[in-house]
């Protein structure tokens, strides 16, 4: 009977301990980390910009195993509230989406140095040390649609819609109608702002009193907008350019081409870069057609004639190695085309 009780007692004691030491032991859930970005002006599933960007970060999160998470603003006040939740919330990487949020990034940059930034379609004259601005060279893609729009016009007359006048709109804007005058200088270029990037049928309108005015083939720059302008190609059996992704999916047999932003690459690099320890703000990061971060999309060839695409290549090799220098803005397409 003693020998039983003190076995017992042993095995009480065991279990004790392996209860006590498998607490200790237990491996500790490590902190996953976390990306959020902060939009301006439109939806998440906008067929454009904000898309492109989320699509990134989602695959970011497939491939890293981080956790990633946006929030819209309804208004100019929300930037820099929704900067603060996610600051609040402990996110690894805060990214302003678009123009709009240049002096909220710049700002909470300042207030929490410890923390990283980035911002899309935007850059500082004095970058601060924690934000990374992300830029891109979205009128060598504007540009060789243009050269696309010159070539297959019927009417000698094409369009661009633009949504505000944003930096990046406004590359789009010079880069496409350089693509379409230096090609054929018989084209005109009707040209027009929604003034937003949030309504459909403003775009759609516009793009209706386009294609009366004799209008075959419009490049909408403009995210939501945009949309109601491919809606307008559709219904009036006109062409269309999409642009930021491609768009094609929206009216397969209206969209000859897009002109491809790949805001997906640079969300996904920037994702990568936390990943790898890499992160370092104060310089900003620069995507072009020679860092295959812009351009058209494979599909073109199913409406764009080989011989056509063949010219577009070569343009787009001398574009790479300097040879052109596609304008950004309204004052160096005047000294362009002089």
């Amino acid at each position: 009977m003693k020998l039983k009780k003190v076995v017992a007692i042993l095995a009480s004691m065991v279990m004790c301990t392996s209860l006590v030491t498998g607490c200790s032991s237990k491996p500790k859930e490590e902190k996953k980390l976390s990306i959020g970005i902060v939009l301006g002006e439109g939806s998440v599933n906008d067929q454009s910009f904000n898309q492109s960007t989320w699509e990134g970060l989602q695959q970011a999160k497939k491939d890293f195993r981080i956790n990633v998470k946006y929030l819209e603003s309804k208004q100019e006040s929300d930037y820099i509230q929704n900067i603060e939740t996610l600051v609040d919330e402990g996110t690894d990487l805060i990214i302003g989406v678009g123009y709009q949020l240049k002096p909220a990034i710049e700002k909470s940059a300042g207030h929490y140095p410890d923390m990283n930034f980035a911002i899309l379609d935007e850059t500082y004259e004095k970058i601060p040390a924690n934000v990374i601005p992300v830029v891109f060279k979205e009128q060598e893609a504007a540009y060789l649609t243009g050269i696309i729009a010159a070539k297959m016009t019927k009417t000698n007359n094409v369009g661009f819609i633009g949504g505000l006048p944003a930096p990046g709109v406004v590359k789009y804007h010079y880069g496409y109608k350089y693509g379409v005058e230096s090609t054929n200088k018989d084209v005109k270029v009707h040209e027009q702002y929604a003034n937003t990037f949030t309504d459909q049928a403003k775009g759609k309108a516009i793009a209706k009193q386009m294609y009366a005015s004799n209008v075959d083939i419009i490049l909408s720059a403009a995210g939501d907008s945009g949309t109601g302008a491919i809606e307008a190609a559709k219904e009036n059996n006109q062409y269309a350019i999409g642009a930021d992704r491609d768009q094609s999916d929206l009216a397969p047999k209206n969209i000859i081409t897009s002109a491809l932003k790949k805001l997906n690459v640079a969300s996904y690099d920037l994702a990568k870069m936390l990943v790898e320890g890499n992160f370092k703000g104060g310089t900003e990061k620069v995507y072009g057609l020679k860092e295959g971060a812009v351009g058209l999309p494979e599909n073109t060839k199913d409406h764009v004639p080989q011989e056509i695409l063949d010219y577009v290549n070569k343009e787009a090799e001398k574009v790479k190695n300097g040879e052109i220098k596609v304008p950004k803005s309204e004052d160096e397409y005047k000294a362009a085309v002089k």
